[in-house]
């Protein structure tokens, strides 16, 4: 279950958007499924149009206007709750309890030992991707007028998500105890795709960009170049008072006439994407170092006018010797992943970043929109993203299927491909199904349904470019374990009801307020 929190002032306009046709005409039969016991009881019957909408936004308000506080950041607290589209949809009354708890839990209710908040948890249908979801909007003045604490309420909300995942019985995110996982597109950035007419959100482009030109440099400055090579923008951060320190990038795509940039900072594309975690995979030296503060510092001052300082592999087709040599690296790779223990993650992280980025740099080169190749990349690139503290060194002796990158980033744009390409291809394909085999094994079926789609027959129009690979087995396991979410048995229930009377209380300004609880992070008000 992945929940999605924002922040805001206005319960009116977050009400009326839920109860309408929603950007896509997506939205269908938008109805209250729980809420605190009064809001619930008044208007949890019908469907909702714009007018009880605005009620229920005028009682869930009353708190903040009756007692006059502010809350710095707004006081309307929202949240959705999603499922994924392969798990189906649930009933009303699951989402109700699902709801309930996700309130409890988060310190929203009187079980936190404070004065309840005013909620309504809105159904409206099937995302535009398919899942099935709930929004929950909370009012963050409590009815005796205090706080409700969101200190930590990002991650806190995450770690309610997966003990809700066990007691209610849904498809428990492995990959959410693992470490692994991908940053969410925010609804903004969606918005804005769709205004442009983009095929994805400018995030997502950024991180396969990123992806492929990290995957096929052999240092920094190298990355640097292929990132504006392949037409996108990226600048440095300096340390405090330096110019030749880089501490961190930021990449953007190149901006359209009269639309302003807008800067993606590397750990916002992805965990394994700071300059930090790129570093790891680079060379410490003296020469490699100042080249890449030459490109840095060249990219810094004028990134549209952007000319490369050292110019390298970059500009070079590969010679077969290197073909033969990357090749052999990839297929030793692949003896040495049979020894490698399954809960050795990062080991398969960094087998994952670069089987990602092979593909990552193959799309960036064919595909024109995103495609097979893209999606498998997105698909691997999920194992590379582990927490900070997993990270581990290479292993010594380890064989890298960094070359792959290298080798597809210079491919051919059109025609059949060639032998060695296949070859590669080839071997790209069975590494990428080590690491489903190893999801398999580790009981991870979520994330091995995911590449085992990712690999399967998506890929046949890449397969078909390559009349070497015609009849390979190159495919995913056809007999992987489809991932299968438990439902609840819930025959028989009644719709559930938020504790207390059902009965709204008058609220009395006047009286004394307790329990003042911090509103923001840290304890200070965000």
């Amino acid at each position: 279950m992945m929940p999605n929190v924002t922040r805001g002032d206005r319960f009116g306009g977050l009400l009326t958007y839920l109860a309408g046709e929603g950007r896509a005409n997506e939205h269908t039969e938008p109805h209250l499924v729980n809420g605190d016991a009064a809001t619930f009881t008044m208007y949890g019957d019908g469907e909702l149009d714009r007018a009880t909408s605005l009620a229920i936004a005028a009682d869930l308000d009353e708190p903040r206007t009756a007692f006059g506080v502010e809350v710095n950041g707004g006081h309307v607290w929202h949240c959705s709750l999603a499922i994924k589209a392969e798990d189906g949809q649930l009933s009303d009354e699951q989402w109700a309890a699902i709801a309930q708890d996700f309130v409890d839990e988060m310190g929203f209710t009187a079980t936190s030992g404070k004065a309840d908040c005013r909620w309504v948890a809105v159904r409206h249908g099937l995302s535009k991707a398919g899942n099935d979801h709930i929004h929950i909007a909370v009012n963050l003045v409590r009815e005796d007028g205090t706080k409700a604490s969101i200190h930590n309420d990002y991650s806190r909300a995450q770690k309610v998500a997966g003990e809700l995942e066990k007691r209610h019985g849904l498809t428990v995110l492995q990959s959410r105890g693992a470490g692994i996982g991908e940053r969410g597109e925010k609804p903004a950035e969606r918005a804005t795709a769709e205004r442009m007419g983009a095929a994805e959100v400018a995030s997502v482009r950024l991180e396969r960009a990123v992806r492929a030109a990290a995957g096929a440099s052999l240092d920094e400055g190298e990355f640097v170049r292929r990132l504006h090579q392949g037409g996108f923008i990226v600048r440095p951060r300096f340390a405090n008072g330096r110019e030749d320190v880089v501490t961190g990038y930021s990449v953007a795509l190149r901006p359209q006439p009269g639309v302003p940039i807008v800067w993606y900072g590397g750990g916002r594309l992805a965990r394994d994407l700071t300059l930090t975690r790129l570093r790891e995979g680079w060379p410490d030296n003296v020469t490699s170092s100042q080249h890449a503060v030459d490109e840095w510092r060249a990219t810094w001052r004028n990134p549209m006018k952007y000319t490369a300082q050292h110019p390298g592999r970059e500009t070079q087709a590969p010679t077969p010797d290197v073909w033969h040599e990357h090749t052999q690296q990839v297929i030793a790779l692949r003896d040495q992943l049979r020894r490698i223990p399954v809960d050795d993650r990062a080991t398969w992280a960094i087998v994952a970043k670069e089987t990602s980025a092979a593909f990552a740099a193959w799309s960036e080169r064919l595909e024109p929109t995103p495609g097979p190749l893209a999606d498998a990349s997105r698909a691997l690139a999920r194992g590379a993203q582990i927490r900070a503290h997993q990270v581990r060194p290479r292993p010594s002796g380890m064989a890298s299927a960094a070359g792959a990158a290298t080798l597809f980033a210079m491919a051919a744009k059109g025609g059949q491909g060639t032998a060695a390409e296949a070859l590669m291809f080839r071997q790209i394909m069975k590494t990428a199904q080590a690491l489903h085999g190893m999801y398999q094994a580790s009981a991870d079926s979520l994330e091995a349904a995911r590449i085992r789609d990712a690999l399967g027959a998506k890929l046949d129009a890449v397969r078909e470019r390559m009349p070497q690979l015609q009849g390979a087995s190159t495919g995913a396991p056809v007999d992987a374990r489809a991932a299968e979410a438990a439902r609840i048995a819930q025959a028989g229930q009644t719709p559930m009801r938020a504790p207390g009377s059902p009965v709204r209380q008058p609220l009395d300004p006047q009286r004394p307020t307790t329990n003042v609880t911090p509103t923001e992070r840290g304890g200070h008000e965000r």
